[in-house]
Parts: C-alpha cells; sequence; structure tokens
C-alpha cells in the first residue's frame, strides 16, 4: 500500500476549460475559411451572371414565339422520351429522356435510327444493373457505344435530362 502512494499521480490530459477554449478557437476559424471561401465564390458567380445577363439582354430584343421553347446547343438534339419496361423485373417501367450531342449539325434521320436503338436496348436492361451509381455510369457508356456504333461516329455523347424507373 506504502508504494502505491508513493508513485506520483499521471496526468490524464488538458482541463476541461482548455478543451473549451480550444473548441471555440476551432470552430471559430472554420467558419473564418467558410466565410472567405463563399465570399471568393460568390464574387466569381456574380462577374459570371452580368455577362450572362448582358448577353441574354441583347438575344431578348429579338422575341419570338420559339423564345418560350427551350433551346438546344448547336450540335445537341433532343430525342423523345422512351418509356419501356425492362428485361427483368417486367413489372418495372422507365422513362428515360436523352439528348444526342453531334460532333456536327444533327442529323433527324440519324437521331431517329439512334432512338430506336436506344429503345431496343432499354428493353434488355435488368433493373439491378443500374441500381447503383457505378451501374447508371455502366449503361450511359453502353447507350453512348451504341449511339456512336448506329450514327457510324457522328454521335459522341448522350445526355440524360432524367431517368425515372417505376
Amino acid at each position: 500500500m506504502a508504494l502505491l502512494e508513493q508513485q506520483p499521480s499521471q496526468n490524464k490530459g488538458p482541463s476541461l476549460a482548455v478543451q473549451l477554449a480550444m473548441l471555440l478557437v476551432m470552430s471559430a476559424l472554420a467558419a473564418g475559411a467558410a466565410w472567405l471561401a463563399g465570399s471568393y465564390l460568390e464574387s466569381r458567380t456574380v462577374g459570371e451572371d452580368t455577362d450572362t445577363a448582358m448577353a441574354e439582354s441583347g438575344a431578348h430584343d429579338e422575341a419570338t414565339d420559339e423564345e418560350n421553347k427551350p433551346r438546344e446547343p448547336a450540335g445537341v438534339y433532343a430525342i423523345e422520351p422512351i418509356t419501356t419496361n425492362l428485361a427483368e423485373p417486367s413489372e418495372v417501367w422507365v422513362r428515360a429522356e436523352m439528348a444526342l450531342v453531334f460532333e456536327g449539325e444533327p442529323d433527324a434521320a440519324i437521331a431517329e435510327a439512334v432512338h430506336q436503338d436506344l429503345f431496343a436496348y432499354l428493353r434488355t436492361v435488368k433493373l439491378r444493373q443500374v441500381e447503383t451509381a457505378s451501374g447508371f455510369q455502366h449503361l450511359r457508356s453502353d447507350l453512348t457505344e451504341r449511339a456512336s456504333i448506329r450514327s457510324e461516329g457522328a454521335v459522341k455523347q448522350i445526355l440524360f435530362r432524367a431517368l425515372l424507373f417505376e
């Protein structure tokens, strides 16, 4: 028993007051860093927004009925939505709204052929193939490859506007 009393007690760490002070300092540093990052990003987007607004103001002077329709950038062709059931389970339906990115000017005949090919491919897809993010990436790459082959290289990319499973 005498040996235990002679050993000095071990320090268990900083006191509670020191820990709270460090927590407050670290929180203040994190809040300051977030504020600086937000200010920086806001200043960058404000400059881009004014450039875009000035460019659009010139375009709004020539108002037409087509202005209300969504415009596609050059080389992008929106195809009709594809609605079909999956291969497995067959009671699950998919609706895919996509756009094709062409190398040059979009061709409606090629786009229609690609649309039919993508429709046929989506009928063979199983739900478990696209349940994960990597499954979606594989689906996108498969559809892009099929579109490129069907169009003989004219379609460079497929853009998904919506993909809904029901």
